[in-house]
């Protein structure tokens, strides 16, 4: 497993990491036994970044994942990269965004308390929250940080202005953003930000939730529990005519002797702004296929073709924590 140094945390990543969302509920059911199987041969093949949330089940996430490492955590914890993320909060009528001192400290004790660790490695502010002070997320952060509970810091889904106003009260080493070959958008904002700060950028669904297996037809639906059952990006004509393009993918991923989710995979990779790529999976042939992205290599020549095939793709969103 190749690995990267997560700018300047001094952390050292496996350039794949295991996420876990789709082991907290929001993806419908699933096979706990073979979730905790894909879990232990990512790390038999290299993998030592695993990546959760709090509001990933609000604990479910967390407690697989410790349950599956639990023998790693003891004897290898020097290790291993645990990284997970806090600000959201459940009621009644949804998740709210809450990157509150009094949320973010519980939000750190909980996760601590399911991983069975008794420090997390790196810690992310979920989403920005509009509704508190960014020095104050970061004078939090900042505080628990010299109490011990946590190595280091970053932020998921910021903008670089927001970043930026973070940076000034405590540094932000981290930036987790989504992107795929269908959500580009980051490239614009903010990963010139990042580059230009030795911000570490961890992308997250670079199979766009699924559809870059090559697994979907038009005729696939969803489980009423996952997400995705309500997502537009999964329904209608705009999706039928991204099936096309994943399909022309394929075809150019099938002439080069790799699988289209690896050739996705890599293409993440291949942004000289990117630092890891985090990938879920429940099954250890989904893993397996997955981690072969990392000794896939693209050409610029290969690169000029993949965008050739995706210039008539629709571009597509992914859920906010308002959305699930």
């Amino acid at each position: 497993m190749k690995t990267t140094t997560l700018g300047t945390s001094g952390l050292d990543v496996s350039r794949i990491a295991f996420g876990t969302w789709q082991l907290g509920g929001d993806w419908g059911r699933f096979d706990e036994d073979a979730a905790i199987a894909a879990i232990r041969r990512a790390r038999d093949l290299g993998v030592n970044f695993f990546d959760t949330a709090q509001a990933y089940g609000f604990g479910a996430s967390e407690l697989l994942l410790g349950k599956a490492l639990g023998s790693e955590l003891v004897s290898h914890r020097d290790e291993l990269v645990l990284a997970t993320k806090g600000g959201l909060r459940r009621t009644d009528t949804g998740l709210v965004r809450d990157a509150s001192r009094d949320w973010l400290c519980r939000g750190v004790d909980s996760s601590l308390a399911a991983l069975g660790v008794d420090h997390i490695d790196l810690y992310q502010v979920h989403w920005p929250d509009p509704a508190v002070p960014i020095a104050e997320t970061a004078g939090v952060l900042a505080d628990l940080v010299a109490q011990g509970k946590i190595g280091h810091v970053g932020v998921s889904n910021f903008d670089a202005a927001q970043m930026a106003e973070f940076a000034t009260t405590f540094p932000v080493e981290t930036l987790q953003s989504p992107y795929d070959l269908f959500r580009r958008d980051i490239e614009e904002d903010p990963l010139p930000y990042c580059q230009a700060n030795d911000i570490a950028v961890l992308v997250y669904g670079p199979l766009a939730h699924g559809l870059l297996t090559g697994t979907m037809t038009a005729d696939t639906t969803f489980a009423d529990d996952d997400w995705r059952s309500t997502s537009t990006v999964f329904h209608g004509a705009e999706f039928h005519q991204n099936l096309m393009t994943v399909q022309a993918l394929q075809a150019f991923a099938t002439e080069r002797g790799v699988t289209v989710s690896q050739l996705a995979i890599a293409w993440t990779l291949a942004n000289p702004a990117v630092h890891v790529a985090i990938v879920g999976a429940r099954r250890v042939d989904h893993v397996e296929d997955s981690l072969g992205a990392v000794d896939v290599s693209l050409s610029v020549a290969d690169l000029d073709e993949i965008d050739k095939i995706m210039s008539g793709a629709t571009p597509v969103s992914g859920p906010s924590p308002e959305s699930v």
